[in-house]
């Protein structure tokens, strides 16, 4: 029997992709989890009006409130523990996670990116820019990327993607929207397939299990 997820989600922004993995999970598409924690860096984030208003535990934690980043770091693993998080989800999170965190949750973190990667990650991809690059290499197809989340940027190993066509009159706001579309079904995707044990990760790869 696979552990149930405790799930902290982490996120910077409105939150759509957390919204659509927690309507997942209370509509039965996803079992054996369950959201325990919402944490964002932004006090106003809408993130964290989404889980108050479903009872989900919700809190503030920014760097700046702390005087080093080794005490901002220690009152996310204190708060994680206290909820008893064991798998972490990054649902539009603007921040790089410490080693500390990423050491303690290893291969039971991950993000979505809206790139297919490799290609179109790294530091300072996110938001708009990834959009624009693709639009500006003539890339005729984009999409959406779920990947395990290691100590670079982008960089852990790829669990699902999927693909969207890049029309010739594509604007970064356009492409934007058609990779959100997949985004949600995607992340929720990949999320049942931890929540059931299918997910095998060796290294740089990951093995899907039937």
């Amino acid at each position: 029997m696979v552990d149930k997820l405790n799930i902290g989600v982490f996120a910077s922004g409105r939150g759509s992709n957390f919204l659509a993995i927690l309507q997942a999970i209370k509509q039965g598409r996803i079992t054996n989890a369950e959201i325990a924690l919402v944490i964002s860096n932004k006090a106003d984030a809408g993130a964290l009006e989404i889980a108050r208003s479903n009872n989900i535990p919700a809190a503030h934690l920014d760097q700046k409130q702390f005087t080093s980043e080794d005490e901002f770091t220690k009152a996310l693993i204190l708060i994680l523990d206290e909820y008893c998080v064991n798998f972490i989800v990054l649902a539009g999170y603007l921040k790089k996670l410490s080693p500390a965190i990423i050491r303690r949750f290893r291969n039971r973190i991950v993000n979505i990116h809206p790139a297919l990667l490799p290609a179109f990650g790294g530091k300072g991809m996110y938001g708009l820019r990834v959009h624009e690059a693709v639009i500006a290499c003539g890339a005729r197809i984009s999409g959406a990327s779920v990947h395990i989340v290691d100590e670079e940027y982008d960089h852990g190993p790829v669990v699902l993607q999927r693909t969207v066509e890049v029309a010739g009159d594509e604007t970064p706001e356009t492409l934007a929207q058609k990779v959100l579309n997949v985004e949600h079904g995607l992340y929720a995707e990949a999320i049942r397939l931890f929540a059931e044990g299918k997910v095998k990760v060796n290294g740089q790869s990951v093995t899907i299990l039937s």
